[in-house]
């Protein structure tokens, strides 16, 4: 019960006490900040546990990984606990099914967070159900969790899986979030003669075996994550496309998983082979993390396959370093997403030596991952392809509602917003725009934002970026969706320093404009979901208004003149510093 008394001594801190009414909240808010790494707005904003909650105590969406977390919460003391949690979950699967009748019984909270999963839904993210706990479950109820996991796998009609997160596994999760060493695990695989083969590859030593899937789900480690501790991701569950595929394939063809798999990469210090035996010792799976919990999520049906193998390679890999190298290495034939593609496209090699060129102390990021010596490069000349591409949504393309998806920018639009004619200075005036604007966006608050706002900074920093840029359009006199110069623009916010100024502004722009559709929505007796508004074109025409109201209102307010005379002075451009916007929808 270590974790149980680490969460209950956290809880009683002052943030837990008092945003929160009882300890199980507090539990799911621990949760969040500690494993998902949200912070205090964030966390807060997850949280739907009350009166109404239809047995979903949060929902977090994760729209880099495209997943949906739905969460169970069970804050008990005892060592262990039945299938009853687990038959919450089931039901808030059932309901997650049918979206409209949730909606009508569940309470505020609930109702907000079911837009913003209905929208995640459609662009095809995961469900993955937590049910987060601090006791064991009893032996029935893994049975049971077995069950419901392999009716969710068989169920087409959205990707989805039961993640169990036991005392267990909250332990290994809390202690790797705190970088605290672990003691590795040590594993005898049992082999048949025949069936592997010793190399030295570099001096380095190396087998290569069909292990049975029958002895996978032996190996320790694979519930609480253990095993794959340098493994680039934990595990997803069996709910999504590929293992869902693999656990048809062990249900199915078995007797072929060994050609349809590309096999399990493991290191460890030390590698011996005997006739019938490896042996390893501090054993770690870098690639295959997704396929051993698949497996053992299907071990009634693996302890029936016959003649069913699986590939492992296993490293004898003595230094760290190393170790993370073959790790992200092994990882990289996982699924490919659009912007890792685009990292070698010509027009984005091109953009790279522009910059280089144009700002000899800076790097330009083009890949996911990679790393740059700080110690080398100048930091404020340093900027990143994706970073680029949902700056150049907001502001060139007048769509900050898309500068979250990736898979927009770099597939649909791609050839919309990156030219290999496009100025580094515009390149780099984006970026120190959109550094202003993240020094405000802190817990401290000074734009004094709508906490709903807060927690959807990865969203609605782009917006204000936006609206930046209408004040330029207004003050000029241009048309609608005219989009100036970033260059240009930064060039006179600082000549008349009124970078600040224009920051404040249009933080209080962004929050007249969600307040205004807040406010419109209530009274239209409408559900509000400050996420889908994030995404949706209702916001940038509020926006807009909010813009021309706050500068034509200006006048009207003491020290009011001065500051309309200060903008229009300071924010004045020619009309060939302005261009249409580029396309993005």
């Amino acid at each position: 019960m270590e974790i149980y008394e680490q969460i209950k001594k956290d809880i009683t801190g002052s943030y837990y006490q008092q945003n929160y009414s009882n300890d199980g909240q507090r539990f799911i808010a621990w949760y969040l900040r500690n494993i998902h790494n949200l912070d205090p707005v964030e966390a807060r904003d997850c949280i739907t546990d009350g009166a109404g909650d239809k047995q979903i105590d949060a929902v977090y969406i994760d729209n880099e990984a495209q997943t949906i977390y739905i969460i169970q919460g069970k804050f008990y003391a005892q060592e262990t606990v039945n299938a009853e949690p687990l038959r919450e979950v089931l039901s808030s699967w059932m309901q997650i099914k049918d979206l409209d009748a949730l909606q009508d019984a569940a309470n505020d909270r609930l109702k907000t967070k079911i837009l913003d999963i209905s929208n995640a839904l459609q662009n095809d993210y995961e469900v993955v159900f937590e049910l987060i706990t601090t006791a064991a479950l009893t032996a029935d109820a893994e049975r049971d969790l077995e069950n419901y996991n392999n009716q969710l796998a068989t169920d087409d009609s959205v990707s989805a899986s039961i993640m169990l997160v036991d005392a267990e596994g909250l332990k290994f999760r809390y202690d790797e979030a705190l970088k605290r060493a672990r003691p590795y695990i040590n594993y005898d695989f049992a082999v048949e003669p025949g069936k592997y083969m010793e190399l030295t590859i570099g001096g380095t030593k190396a087998v290569i075996a069909a292990i049975p899937l029958k002895e996978c789900i032996q190996i320790p480690g694979i519930r609480d994550g253990a095993l794959f501790r340098r493994n680039v991701r934990q595990s997803l569950g069996n709910g999504n496309k590929v293992n869902k595929g693999i656990a048809r394939t062990i249900r199915n063809d078995a007797k072929d998983f060994f050609f349809y798999h590309n096999g399990i990469t493991a290191i460890c210090s030390k590698l011996q082979v005997t006739t019938d035996t490896i042996s390893t010792h501090e054993l770690n799976v870098v690639n295959g993390c997704q396929s051993l919990s698949t497996i053992f999520n299907c071990s009634e049906a693996v302890k029936k396959a016959e003649d069913a193998y699986i590939m492992f390679r296993f490293y004898e890999i003595k230094d760290a370093e190393t170790a993370d190298k073959i790790s992200v290495s092994t990882n990289s034939q996982s699924a490919v997403k659009a912007r890792d593609l685009r990292s070698n496209d010509k027009n984005v090699l091109m953009m790279k030596k522009a910059y280089e060129q144009r700002y000899t102390d800076g790097y330009f990021v083009t890949k996911r991952g990679e790393n740059v010596n700080t110690a080398k490069y100048n930091t404020s000349h340093i900027i990143n392809l994706t970073d680029l591409g949902k700056q150049m949504c907001a502001w060139h393309s007048q769509r900050p509602t898309i500068s979250y998806s990736e898979t927009r920018i770099f597939d649909k639009n791609f050839s919309q917003l990156f030219h290999a004619d496009y100025p580094p200075e515009n390149m780099q005036a984006l970026k120190e725009l959109m550094d202003e604007i993240k020094k405000y966006w802190i817990p401290e608050n000074p734009l004094q934002l709508n906490e709903a706002i807060l927690a959807l900074k990865s969203y609605m920093q782009y917006h204000q970026l936006f609206a930046i840029s209408c004040y330029f359009d207004i003050i000029n006199g241009m048309p609608l969706e005219s989009v100036p110069n970033p260059a240009k623009a930064l060039q006179v916010l600082k000549a008349h320093n009124l970078v600040e100024q224009i920051i404040s502004m249009t933080g209080e722009d962004l929050n007249m404009a969600f307040e205004n559709s807040l406010q419109g929505a209530q009274e239209d007796g409408r559900v509000f979901s400050p996420q889908n508004w994030s995404k949706a074109k209702a916001s940038i025409k509020a926006i807009r208004i909010a813009v021309r109201s706050h500068y034509n209102m200006a006048g009207f307010i003491s020290g009011g003149a001065q500051l309309k005379k200060q903008l229009q002075q300071g924010l004045k451009l020619d009309n060939v510093d302005f261009e249409a916007r580029w396309t993005a929808d």
